[in-house]
């Protein structure tokens, strides 16, 4: 086994724990980058092009019949052959996380549609299920098997948000173990079927299933309710006659207590396991190797490759398998390096020189690897886990067209998880719905001071028939910091001087004076 350092050369940052490789013609593409896609590559897909220990990524396109497919973190993913004897394949992606934190229930066929030294096109189609379809999941795998000249796709395991009905303000998004139910999915007809089995008593999230004909093994994985690492072998055989499938499940000795393992195979039935964790806080550094038979396995310990001392003491480790008993490894560099995001990556070859030849893979692995994603993680939550099926070659693409990531905006700047002011604390990993309005993005307001600027309705001590009253009338907002300042900068308006009207003089009142004898007279008058 030997181990090789690879140089992330271009948009190092978009290789986080969570993301996927899909192989297609021995060309290797990423799937699943942290954070929502950029213009420069809308798709969220890229070919990843490793040279002279140099990796690059070149964005990729989708064909006009194409569905929607947002950026998942952490799905299941398994490779199915289009026709018996056909080199076609296509890809199932299953749940996963949205960079909202959302979990996702659909599943998706990618296909290669046409690729070129400038350009490759993609066909992603969303598939209709129907029956009992499994709900939105992470963590877990997804494994095609093949019983009496039929084929079917097997989910199991993973974990999910708390229902609704349990959800408290304090614990929104925590997650719980999905339980130990067996779903058996018809790709032909879309129908869905579950089982639950006597021997599966606790769910399992980043386990590791290998399938074999029409059985899969599963070994290792995390439980939250009982905080454990199941040490248990479990054997899935589905038998697939003309009427309703048969499952049934065997407890094997042999197995080994780990979660976040990866698995690469090295010849037709040998597979070689790697990595993952023996406990929250310890990685473990032993590798195994499973030999599958017609209808057992078979596990033993084999030498180690002289890991560095870079991995030895790194709390946490990701990697991916690239088929042909290679793995890709990383390591944050967060400490060592000017950019946060950025991580060591290494290549872990398993197989000598002289083996590593060119081989028809009759077995389909399907792994959970993962690392514990300081980001997204939730609240007594397993390392996160990613399985990949790539191949670890030169690809003779062109480096015109590299996606550049420094062209972007930065996300962090123009997103809901902004840090809006100095007393902001709108946390992406903490926060719950304030206002009824709100689903799983916080509220934001427009502050008119300068250039404006996007600030959070909550931050801003708004209440909720306020905010309303602000979002439905014609008039300008300022933000805390700001409210101040805008009354200092306003100018007042002058007073207008009220033109006091002049009093008119009133009208003296006229009286008549008579003398004695005309009063005498008049008096005479008045009275006669």
């Amino acid at each position: 086994m030997s181990l090789h350092v690879v140089s992330a050369v271009s948009n190092s940052s978009l290789l986080q724990p969570g993301f996927s490789l899909l192989n297609f013609g021995g060309h290797v593409f990423f799937f699943g980058q942290k954070g929502w896609p950029k213009r420069s590559c809308p798709t969220g897909v890229f070919h990843l092009d490793i040279k002279q220990n140099e990796l690059k990524m070149k964005p990729v396109f989708f064909s006009k019949d194409s569905c929607y497919l947002p950026p998942l973190r952490y799905p299941a993913l398994c490779r199915l052959r289009g026709h018996t004897g056909s080199d076609e394949y296509q890809y199932i992606i299953h749940g996963g996380k949205t960079p909202n934190n959302d979990l996702s229930d659909k599943i998706y066929v990618m296909s290669l549609v046409s690729k070129t030294s400038k350009k490759t096109t993609f066909q992603c189609v969303e598939k209709d299920l129907s029956g009992d379809v499994p709900e939105a999941r992470y963590g877990h795998t997804i494994n095609i098997v093949h019983s009496r000249g039929k084929s079917m796709s097997v989910i199991f395991g993973g974990r999910s948000y708390t229902p609704l009905a349990q959800r408290t303000t304090e614990k929104w998004n925590s997650v719980v173990d999905c339980l130990p139910s067996v779903f058996l999915i018809d790709f032909e007809f879309g129908c869905c079927t579950s089982y639950m089995l006597p021997e599966l008593q606790d769910g399992l999230a980043f386990h590791v299933s290998v399938t074999r004909n029409d059985t899969i093994y599963i070994l290792g994985g995390h439980s939250l309710q009982n905080d454990t690492r199941s040490p248990s072998l479990y054997k899935l055989k589905i038998d697939l006659p003309l009427g309703s499938p048969a499952v049934t499940c065997t407890i094997l000795p042999g197995g080994i207590s780990v979660s976040s393992a990866i698995v690469t195979q090295t010849s037709d039935s040998e597979f070689v396991l790697v990595g993952g964790y023996q406990s929250d806080n310890q990685k473990r550094l032993v590798c195994n190797t499973i030999v599958l038979g017609d209808s057992k396995i078979d596990i033993v310990e084999r030498a180690s490759p002289d890991w560095t001392p870079d991995i030895k003491h790194c709390r946490i480790w990701f990697g991916c398998d690239m088929g042909k008993g290679a793995v890709l490894l990383g390591i944050p560099g967060a400490n060592k390096q000017l950019i946060s995001d950025a991580n060591y990556f290494y290549i872990l070859r398993c197989k000598g020189a002289e083996e590593d030849k060119e081989e028809e893979l009759t077995a389909r692995i399907c792994s959970q690897t993962s690392t514990e994603d300081l980001g997204d993680s939730t609240p007594f939550e397993d390392s996160e886990e990613f399985w990949f099926s790539a191949e670890a070659n030169s690809f003779d693409v062109d480096d015109t067209d590299t996606y550049n990531e420094d062209d972007e905006e930065d996300e962090s700047e123009t997103g809901y998880w902004i840090t809006c002011s100095a007393s902001c604390n709108i946390d992406i990993n903490t926060w719950v719905p304030f206002y009824s309005t709100e689903l799983n993005k916080p509220a934001m307001i427009l502050c008119s001071s300068g250039a404006g600027h996007w600030v959070h309705a909550q931050c801003m001590d708004l209440s909720e028939s306020m905010l309303l009253r602000l979002s439905e009338a014609n008039v300008k907002y300022f933000c805390n910091e700001h409210v101040d300042l805008n009354k200092g900068l306003q100018t007042p308006k002058k007073a207008l001087c009220l033109k006091k009207q002049p009093m008119k003089p009133l009208r003296k009142k006229t009286t008549m004076k008579l003398t004695t004898p005309a009063k005498k007279s008049f008096l005479r008058w008045l009275f006669e």
